[in-house]
């Protein structure tokens, strides 16, 4: 059995220490950025955090296995139970200061997000599971030592005539503009990394379409603060739930949206 009240602690904590370090990093004049094998970027940022973060877990929970995005290649064992872990999402946001990036970390059961934790640090939004899987909003200085005002989130009541939808905004493409042409929109916005899902989680969106490749540690931390506000996350294809522990943490197309969405078939 998981502790779930030291794991909230502990992942909210983490992401607050990682979170500075980030920021300590974002604000400095200049500062390098390599391509990964997958031509993907990753910067200094990327790598201080996932060093703070799996120190930490690995100290607090040895006993779980853990899957970050900058260890991705010594991952060779797959489970339906594990932390898993991207230290800087929306690394394109960081290096175009943009600042909608966020820290993600989340606990995968039985191939499902139970817990997470989404903090963006540049925005000052801070949003996680509780111990009793509800998720909440915390406001305020967000201290490490002490938790600020938390307000519980919960997805909208999605009027179906007038959606609000929230996309990519580095990643957007036609097939993604032609699937959401589906429907009435009433407002659209973009938001980089995971904040979409909390977007959708707070109600200031109605649902989120991703036609696009994502990996597990891009999704499961906002999967699940969504779910904990009464939201969904299903395959794009055939409307199934999105399971993790997938072979090679690859995500496919997936639908992040209110219950009282009508979702349109692919």
């Amino acid at each position: 059995m998981v502790d779930y009240t030291k794991l909230v602690d502990v992942m909210r904590g983490l992401s607050l220490e990682a979170g500075a370090c980030i920021m300590e990093i974002y604000e400095a004049d200049d500062f390098d950025v390599k391509l990964k094998s997958d031509e993907s970027p990753v910067t200094a940022a990327d790598e201080a955090a996932d060093a703070l973060i799996s120190a930490g877990l690995r100290a607090a929970f040895p006993e779980i296995m853990l899957v970050t995005e900058e260890q991705s290649a010594t991952h060779s064992t797959q489970g339906d139970t594990f932390l898993i872990v991207d230290p800087l999402d929306g690394t394109k946001e960081f290096i175009h200061r943009r600042g909608d990036f966020t820290v993600n970390i989340a606990l995968v059961e039985g191939g499902v997000p139970t817990r997470g934790v989404v903090y963006a640090p540049a925005k000052g939004r801070m949003f996680y599971t509780d111990a009793s899987g509800q998720s909440v909003e915390e406001t305020g200085d967000l201290a490490i030592d002490q938790t600020g005002p938390v307000t519980p989130i919960s997805v909208s009541d999605a009027d179906n005539a007038a959606l609000m939808i929230v996309a990519s905004k580095s990643h957007r493409d036609q097939a993604t503009d032609d699937y959401i042409a589906k429907y009435a929109v009433k407002d659209m916005k973009s938001a980089g990394s995971s904040l979409k899902f909390c977007l959708v989680a707070t109600g200031e969106a109605d649902i989120y379409p991703r036609v696009g490749r994502t990996m597990e540690w891009d999704t499961a931390a906002g999967h699940a603060v969504l779910a904990g506000a009464g939201g969904a996350v299903v395959r794009f294809d055939d409307h199934a739930p999105l399971l993790y522990g997938k072979e090679g943490y690859e995500n496919p197309f997936f639908i992040a949206y209110a219950p009282s969405v009508v979702l349109k078939k692919a």
